[in-house]
């Protein structure tokens, strides 16, 4: 996402289009560009959602990015002592704005004392005095139970929005959450919801703009977290990217995992800008395996990220040595980074906004590779698991716009027979999936490799041993011994070749998704 999108830049353009930026990154990517310029806006939440961060947020930025002037008045709320000692731990917060840019005041005692003819004597004289340019009042609610009536209040409100106009001014009313249909929602030229609520034992704070005159919105929920550095906003990634570029590299070339067989299978590699799906148990070798290529591409010079969820860098590179991998000699010169995502609670639309971000600093170094281990990570963020066929889907079709050629794992179960994908949406979206089995035969344990799908290309769908030792990944010629490995059983033959005993194979789960979203490549065809 670009500046202009994440709200941290585009001021002069803004300007020109009658618009206040916030300045909040993604907010006014959701606005379209932000506040319109001396329009009224009621924004409302719960105690704890935000409100007041949100608001003094965008006073200091409104100051910071055009130089503004901002009034905030506040009606039986906390002090503005409490206030400031509050906002002084985020980073925003400029304790030199006051008085002189950013002025505290407040309309309790008037509007108790002389009512709304009053309060509104004192807002018009206030802003003209500061020269503001934003202006917000903080406890609508309580200067609603001064009213006579709802009319009284209605033209309150009203007198208030002409009044703000007239002055060129920028007003933001906040309040508790009201119902939609509030008179003040009906007069407003916006309303922004703010919410936090409990989704299982994950406390979830979102965003929600439920209006907004004369402009096109992201509608829906948004993820939003407070930081040190105050709000954050994290739009739906499959409506950040719900228009994917039709553009694509002319030329596609080949990106091998440097494993000959393992090559030859894919015709060479996989196509570039693709994505792939490595599925497996714990321990069939998806990691090592995705660190295979991502080093193929660094020996070519081709930029490699490697975005992961369990294990640390220290403990990522060591694996990968003791199997002679070279990652560590890639990563000490640059050629490919290791993110590692602690194991915490994340957003999901916050990862894919970290991961787009980084690819994009990278964006001039072409064919670039990204091992993304593993697609789980993405889902255990999820607070909403209805979402994950339309956020893969997003986030894998910006990846192809950026030419970023792409593996994810998924991890199978490890003691079941039927191959049931957790995230039965990546077959659907991935252009090419990749199988490994754990096979047992004659008390032996065997690691088995193939190709279950691979679209707009030809390949081997023969079986292939895997094997991981200390002098490498080798991938065998065809195991003729495991004919049944999509049903996870081994045939166990005599001395001569002849079926001893054979155990009954089950439908494989996973083989019937790949039937519906492609083909199974049986006799080495083409895949769709």
């Amino acid at each position: 996402m670009s500046e202009r999108e994440s709200g941290m830049g585009g001021t002069e353009d803004a300007v020109r289009k009658g618009r206040v930026q916030s300045g909040i990154p993604r907010l006014d990517f959701i606005l379209k560009g932000g506040l319109k310029q001396a329009g009224t806006y009621a924004l409302m939440g719960p105690p704890g959602s935000g409100k007041t961060i949100l608001a003094n947020q965008l006073c200091c930025n409104h100051i910071q990015m055009s130089g503004g002037r901002c009034v905030y008045m506040t009606l039986l709320i906390e002090s503005h002592a409490k206030m400031v000692a509050h906002l002084s731990a985020l980073s925003f917060f400029k304790p030199e704005y006051i008085p002189e840019r950013l002025y505290y005041i407040s309309g309790y005692q008037v509007v108790r004392d002389e009512g709304f003819g009053g309060l509104l004597e004192l807002i018009r004289r206030t802003l003209r005095e500061r020269q503001a340019t934003f202006f917000v009042m903080d406890g609508m609610e309580s200067a609603e139970q001064f009213a006579t009536s709802p009319q009284a209040y209605r033209e309150f409100v009203h007198s208030l929005q002409a009044l703000a106009s007239m002055l060129g001014c920028t007003t933001l009313l906040i309040s508790n959450v009201r119902d939609r249909s509030h008179v003040e929602n009906a007069l407003v030229d916006g309303i922004i919801e703010l919410s936090d609520q409990l989704i299982g034992p994950r406390a979830v704070r979102e965003l929600t703009v439920l209006k907004f005159r004369g402009s096109d919105y992201l509608r829906g929920r948004h993820e939003v977290e407070i930081t040190d550095d105050g709000m954050v906003i994290h739009p739906r990634t499959e409506i950040q990217f719900s228009k994917p570029p039709e553009t694509a590299r002319e030329q596609r070339i080949r990106m091998g995992f440097g494993l000959p067989r393992l090559d030859e299978m894919l015709a060479g590699g996989l196509p570039s800008g693709s994505t792939t799906a490595l599925v497996g148990a714990p321990g069939t070798g998806k990691t090592l395996l995705g660190l295979c290529f991502l080093v193929e591409g660094a020996r070519r010079g081709q930029h490699g990220t490697y975005f992961g969820f369990y294990e640390p860098p220290p403990r990522l590179i060591e694996k990968a040595e003791d199997v002679g991998i070279p990652l560590e000699r890639y990563v000490k010169e640059g050629r490919i980074e290791l993110i590692w995502q602690p194991p915490l609670e994340h957003f999901m639309d916050s990862l894919a906004e970290q991961l787009l971000e980084r690819l994009r600093v990278e964006e001039q170094k072409e064919r670039q590779r990204l091992f993304v281990d593993g697609a789980e990570g993405f889902r255990a963020a999820a607070v909403y698991a209805d979402r994950i066929p339309r956020f893969l889907s997003a986030l894998t079709n910006q990846l192809r716009s950026l030419d970023v050629t792409t593996l994810i794992t998924d991890e199978l179960e490890l003691f079941k027979t039927e191959l049931e994908l957790p995230t039965p949406e990546l077959a659907n979206v991935v252009e090419t999936v990749v199988l490994l089995r754990y096979v047992e035969l004659r008390s032996q344990i065997y690691r088995l490799l193939s190709i279950m799908k691979m679209r707009e290309s030809r390949y081997d769908t023969s079986l292939r041993e895997f094997r991981i030792s200390r002098d490498g990944i080798d991938v065998a010629e065809s195991f003729a011994s495991a004919e049944a490995i999509l049903s996870g059983h081994g045939r166990i033959r005599d001395g001569n070749g002849k079926g001893a005993r054979k155990k009954k194979a089950e439908p494989g789960v996973l083989k019937k998704v790949l039937k519906r979203t492609g083909r199974t490549g049986r006799g080495g065809g083409r895949g769709r």
